[in-house]
Formats: C-alpha cells, structure tokens, sequence
C-alpha cells in the first residue's frame, strides 16, 4: 500500500482502538457460536498488505486482517474473512492437523460444518458452474420484464405472470434435483441508515416469494465508530440477482406511489408516509400470493428448498426472531389498493459474479 493509500486508510487512535475492541467482540461472539469456545483469543492485527485480506500466523499466534480491506469493504465481507482464519486457527490448535495443505480436506470440512466459506476467494459467492445455469434463467427473465414494461396493461400483466412462473417452475425443478449447488449471499440497505417498516415489508415479500432467505444482520462502520444493521439474502445466484432487483423496485415505487397520491383524500398528513407505503408492498404481495394460488392449481407447487435453509442455519447459528406491529388506517388501505396496480418491470442490469474474487491466504 502506497503512501497516499495509507493516509486515506487512517483512523484516529480512538476509532482504530474502537475497531479493534469491534473485531475482537466479533471473534468472541463466533468462538461462541461456531466453535463451542474452543480457540484462545489471538492478537488481531491491522496489517499493512495489499496481497491477501487475511492470515492466521502460528508462530506469533496473530490473527492478520488487510486494513484497506477492513476499512474499505463491506463489514459481513470482513466477518467472512475473519472466519475463514479462525477455521485455519481451530486447525491448527484446536484439532493439531499440521500435515496437510492450508485449504485441506480438514480445512474444508470444520468450514462445512459450520457455515463458513472455504473457498480462497474468502467470500460467500456461487460456483461458475452454477452461474452458467443463473445466467440463462436470468436472461429469460430480464426479457419476460423487458415486456412487463408495455404501456398495454394486458400485456404487461402477462409477461410478469409469465416471469413469476419461470422462476416457480425453475426452483422447483432446481430443489427436486439430486445434484450439489451452492448459494451466494448479498447485503441490501445502507448501513448507516435506520430501517424501516416499508423495508421489513420488502424484505418480508422476499422471503416468502422470491426464493431466498434474509436476515438482518450487524455491522460496524470503522471510519464513523458506530453500529448498524443490513440485510443478508442468500439464495442462488438467479435468485439473488433477481431479489436484489425487486427490492430497489419496490422501494422505489413506493417513493413514487407517495408523492404521486399525496391528494388521495385517504392521507391525512406526511406522518402517513410509512403506513402507505408499507400499505404498496402489501398490495403487490397480495397480487403475488393470488398469482401463486393460480400456479399451484397447475401443479406448481413450492415446498421450499431444503439444501438452502440447512445453507441458511449454518451460516446463522444464533437466530432470533422479532415482530414488528404495522399501522393499519385509511392511508395503508391507500397504498394496498395502489400496491395492488403494480407490475414488476424493468429488465435486471449487473451481474452477482460479476466481481473478480479476492485472494485470501490462510
């Protein structure tokens, strides 16, 4: 890392004690929940390298994380990384296997069980094998949207209809199958914001009708001092692809929504701005549901996918569950009936594995 590089990495001493203190909270709290406090607590060191995100050292019992990594990245991607060391660490002191390769049969096994990605890219991303398939459904579906965006309502209609049932059939189709896949994972919301009710709506549709799982999970932001939170969804790669997509959407229509029907006479004052909102994801989720009860008598039938949620628990040992009471007034009324207009559109830009891995050595 260059000079300049290293003067936009800087922290304060306060801030680069608090983070720190931030990442040996974290080691403990997953000593706890993935390792039955089996490690000893290393030294933690912020290392000046640009070669590697992260390194276990025996030798001086340190436990190395890259700091433009750690200060630039996204804080779930620098929980990986830490993880993936305390595996090679839990190899080597915990299980004394010294006699075979860093990323070895053990390695990859203690990693399996505990919801840890192995892999030396150190990020929970799909296989290329996977992606070719993705892609293809991915493809068929930006079309199906690229239509869902006809002025001629009918049409519309009935391309969204037919792109709800593309990826219905190709899930079922894909959890019925014998053969191995993996899952990817991907963080929406901005950490430095609070989350909303509108958001754990979306979030909520997702889960129950886009083929992924979510949790919301902590972060650290290391150049401010403070906490937040994100949402994690994990699914395959299509799957992420496409949920990422219809969580801007939504949100965004519900920006939309609002301000266009601010005159409904329904909406009392701009304090009614969540309860409608939250009302428009409701509604579109009622449109969905009805879809699906369609596409069941057809015998689509969706009975979720086993190999993702035993993905899902491994990754997320400690899972806590919340609830959170919705405002039910004239204004949400407002915003189910709009919600229920809606027609998801626009084709999927980007790609999930579109990113070149990063090295991690171990």
């Amino acid at each position: 890392m260059n000079d300049a590089a290293n003067a936009r990495a800087a922290l304060s001493a306060e801030l680069e004690a608090a983070l720190l203190r931030e990442l040996g909270a974290r080691y403990a709290w997953e000593n706890h929940a993935r390792f039955a406090n089996r490690l000893v607590a290393p030294v933690i060191v912020l290392a000046e390298t640009s070669t590697r995100l992260g390194r276990w050292v025996r030798a001086t019992r340190t436990l190395e994380l890259a700091r433009g990594f750690v200060l630039g990245g996204a804080w779930p991607d620098v929980v990986s990384v830490l993880t993936h060391e305390m595996a090679h660490q839990f190899v080597d002191e915990a299980l004394r296997v010294h006699d075979e390769t860093a990323h070895g049969e053990t390695f990859r096994r203690v990693c399996a069980e505990r919801g840890i990605d192995g892999r030396a890219a150190g990020m929970p991303v799909s296989d290329l094998a996977d992606a070719t398939e993705s892609d293809r459904v991915l493809e068929r579906i930006r079309k199906l949207l690229a239509l869902a965006d006809s002025p001629n309502q009918h049409e519309a209609e009935a391309a969204m209809r037919k792109a709800h049932e593309l990826m219905l059939r190709h899930n079922i189709d894909l959890a019925a199958a014998a053969a191995e896949r993996s899952y990817e994972v991907r963080h929406l919301g901005a950490a430095d914001k609070r989350r909303t009710l509108v958001e754990t709506e979306v979030i909520g549709l997702l889960s129950e009708l886009f083929f992924v799982k979510v949790i919301r999970v902590p972060v650290y932001l290391p150049r401010v001092g403070k906490r937040g939170t994100v949402f994690e969804i994990a699914g395959t790669r299509a799957n992420v692809e496409m949920a990422s997509h219809v969580y801007a959407f939504l949100l965004g229509t519900a920006d939309r929504l609002w301000a266009q029907n601010r005159r409904d006479a329904r909406v009392r004052s701009g304090r009614d701005r969540l309860a409608y909102q939250s009302g428009v994801v409701r509604g579109f989720r009622d449109k969905l549901r009805a879809e699906r009860t369609q596409l069941r008598g057809s015998g689509l039938i969706w009975i979720g996918d086993a190999k993702l949620d035993a993905y899902y628990r491994a990754r997320n040992p400690r899972i806590t569950s919340r609830r959170r009471s919705m405002r039910i007034n004239t204004a949400h009324e407002a915003g189910r009936e709009a919600g229920g207009t809606i027609v998801l559109h626009k084709p999927i830009t980007g790609s999930a594995g579109s990113t070149e891995p990063k090295r991690l050595r171990g």
